[in-house]
């Protein structure tokens, strides 16, 4: 787990460091120092969405297979709750993916 979390944060730290120079606005603003920053919280923010979901619906998948393998007779309602679970945890990465086009 150690070696995840500082492969994680030296990925961060680059992708910091990098920022300026992907996101600079031309020659001039690059010249002046300027970085459009919005660009780059919206992009993390689409990165993090994204990563939170899958886990999200990694662990709600599991959940509702060992539920129901343990109880094949409510296999229904669990698998009604599920698609209506999934349904709310997608919707974060859509919700940000639109403030994404929309900025």
């Amino acid at each position: 787990m150690l070696k995840k979390a500082a492969w994680l944060f030296s990925a961060l730290t680059t992708m910091m460091l990098l920022a300026p120079a992907v996101f600079a606005q031309g020659a001039a603003a690059a010249a002046a120092g300027h970085v459009d920053w919005i660009d780059f919280a919206a992009a993390l923010a689409l990165g993090v969405a994204a990563a939170g979901c899958g886990l999200g619906q990694g662990k709600a998948t599991a959940a509702a297979c060992e539920s129901s393998a343990r109880n094949p007779g409510a296999s229904g309602p669990i698998r009604i709750a599920f698609f209506v679970g999934v349904a709310l945890i997608e919707s974060l990465t859509l919700y940000v993916f639109v403030i994404v086009l929309i900025k």
